[in-house]
C-alpha cells in the first residue's frame, strides 16, 4: 500500500511548524488555526507554557495520524469496489 494523503499531511504539518518557527507568524494564529495538539493543550494549560518543541512534533505526528487514517479508508474503499458483496 502506498501513502500518499500520509506524505502530504506530513508535509503539512511540517510546513504549519516550520513557518510558525521562522516568526512570520508573530501572533501564532496559523499555527493555533491548524495544529490540533494546540486546541487540545490550551484547554488545559495555558499553550505559552509548553515546550514549543513538544507542540511542532506533536502537530507534525497528528497531521501524519490524519493522513495514514486517509489512506487506510481510501485503501478500504477501493478494496470493497474490487470485491462487492454479493446479495443474499
Amino acid at each position: 500500500m502506498r501513502y500518499p494523503v500520509t506524505i502530504v499531511a506530513t508535509l503539512i504539518g511540517l510546513a504549519i511548524s516550520l513557518f510558525n518557527s521562522t516568526g512570520y507568524d508573530p501572533h501564532n494564529m496559523v499555527f493555533f488555526m491548524f495544529s490540533i495538539p494546540s486546541w487540545i493543550v490550551d484547554l488545559f494549560v495555558d499553550v505559552h507554557e509548553v515546550n514549543v518543541l513538544l507542540m511542532y512534533a506533536l502537530t507534525v505526528i497528528t497531521w501524519a495520524l490524519l493522513g495514514f487514517v486517509a489512506d487506510i479508508l481510501i485503501a478500504r474503499g477501493r478494496e470493497s469496489e474490487r470485491h462487492p458483496r454479493s446479495a443474499k
